[in-house]
């Protein structure tokens, strides 16, 4: 019975009250708008930043004319390192071969094959790249030098931290310009109400008993909103997307992409659900106190 009162207050409020209504939906429209653009482009930029640090290794280079007991001791080092994910030999042949295939012009007219063997090592974490490589150091019997490009694993860590910050503070921003745009919004209506409230305060109602029809009167103003954002994203998903990608020449690779669309679409009718309830609540404490 109590619920169906809270369902009818709450929709009599919406529609007798369009522009206020109007303006919540708009405000958690272009807030939920703004948040799913965020989160698509975020996350592709993550999964970027991963993609690229999977590409950092330890590179131990060998003499020329190592030994094979020199070889299989290394192998071993890395074998029992818990630092190493995976690591994979490279005999000479197969880097003159790749050398071949990436830069043909320098190799065409040698006449013996100068490029050592060597171990290509991925390490666990792009961040133990550095203590991986120092494990090396001084070099093992056999081994002619160890490369990690130090300038260029410091450079991808770092834009890779700031890229994650950014995503993280942009989402909490988004997130409260959002309650606090809502609460201003759902603020007039309460405003125009505050007899009312300050009436059934009088007569003995509850906190959550005022409270109720206006927490879903948000709730119901966030859900339409988001809606309609996902609506948009989808259009601009389907329409725009394919247009951008298609003046991208150099694509990156398939495992760097966003965060799927239905996820996004969830995230973003749940957040504007927790935003309207969460803005309706906190506006309505101040109108509470009688």
């Amino acid at each position: 019975m109590r619920a169906k009162l809270f369902v009818g207050e709450a929709l009599r409020s919406v529609t007798s009250n369009i522009s206020t209504t109007i303006a919540a939906t708009m405000t958690v429209l272009i807030g939920m708008f703004l948040l799913g653009l965020f989160i698509a482009l975020g996350t592709w930029v993550l999964s970027w930043t991963h993609s690229v640090k999977k590409e950092i290794q330890v590179t131990i280079y060998f003499d020329k004319g190592v030994k094979p007991a020199q070889v299989n001791a290394v192998q071993q080092r890395l074998a029992s390192n818990p630092l190493v994910k995976e690591f994979s030999f490279v005999s000479e042949e197969e880097a003159l071969a790749r050398m071949k295939e990436k830069y043909p012009d320098l190799v065409e007219n040698i006449a013996t094959n100068p490029l050592p063997a060597s171990y290509e090592v991925q390490p666990n974490r792009a961040e133990d790249t550095q203590r991986l490589a120092e494990q090396f150091e001084p070099a093992p019997a056999g081994v002619d030098d160890v490369k990690y490009g130090k300038k260029e694993t410091k450079r991808i860590l770092q834009v890779a931290k700031i890229i994650g910050g950014v995503f993280l503070i942009g989402s909490l921003i988004l997130l409260t310009a959002s309650v606090i745009l809502i609460a201003n919004t759902i603020r007039l209506s309460m405003f125009s109400r505050r007899r009312e409230i300050e009436v059934m305060k009088l007569v003995g109602a509850s906190n959550w008993f005022v409270r109720g029809p206006f927490m879903l009167e948000g709730i119901i103003c966030g859900l339409v909103g988001s809606i309609v954002a996902v609506v948009l994203l989808l259009i601009g998903k389907t329409i725009a997307l394919p247009s951008i990608l298609g003046r991208i020449t150099d694509s990156p690779g398939e495992d760097v992409q966003a965060l799927g669309f239905p996820l996004i679409a969830l995230i973003l009718i749940a957040v504007s659900l927790f935003v309207g309830a969460l803005g309706s609540g906190v506006t309505l404490r101040r109108f509470l106190r009688i």
